[in-house]
């Protein structure tokens, strides 16, 4: 008699003991190495901002803030005061400090994106198992419908005995 040999996918078997991050990794090292492709102005464009998007330019950019303060505190004028908090430290600091919360974001977003795809992908197998061992079992369904209607077809119906009124 047919037996299904259930198979379970490599991913679906190692999911809870591999890291998205793996895959990441490896990727982002390929499009480091496919960048060598670009246009002189992608290139200027990607390298200023990997430079800036850094803490370390968060904090070159503060000291940077800093030579300008002592003159906007002396100048004694409110209007001076905020324009330098508004247009020199926030400018100059968050800028470089939200450019690496978005890098954060946009790397944990991908290993999220990832783990999706492999799961998905892990979901389409398991159910490409589950539809061969419905097709075994139809085919043995199959089997025993035609043998029953083969010994159905050997043995006389009884007749049935008359309704009483």
């Amino acid at each position: 008699m047919p037996n299904f040999d259930y198979k379970q996918t490599e991913h679906a078997t190692t999911r809870h003991q591999t890291h998205p991050g793996a895959k990441f990794k490896a990727k982002h090292q390929q499009q480091a190495k496919s960048a060598e492709g670009l246009g002189l102005n992608d290139k200027i464009g990607l390298g200023i901002t990997k430079r800036v998007g850094t803490m370390w330019a968060a904090y070159v950019f503060f000291a940077l803030t800093l030579v300008s303060l002592p003159a906007a505190l002396t100048s004694g004028n409110l209007i001076v005061i905020v324009s330098w908090v508004a247009q020199t430290f926030l400018q100059l600091v968050l800028l470089p400090v939200i450019i690496v919360g978005q890098n954060i974001q946009a790397n944990e977003a991908e290993k999220r994106a990832i783990a999706t795809y492999d799961d998905a992908t892990a979901i389409l197998e398991e159910a490409k198992q589950i539809q061969k061992h419905l097709e075994l079992q139809d085919g043995i369904l199959d089997k025993l419908i035609n043998d029953l209607a083969r010994v159905e077809g050997h043995v006389k119906p009884k007749s049935k005995p008359a309704a009483k009124k």
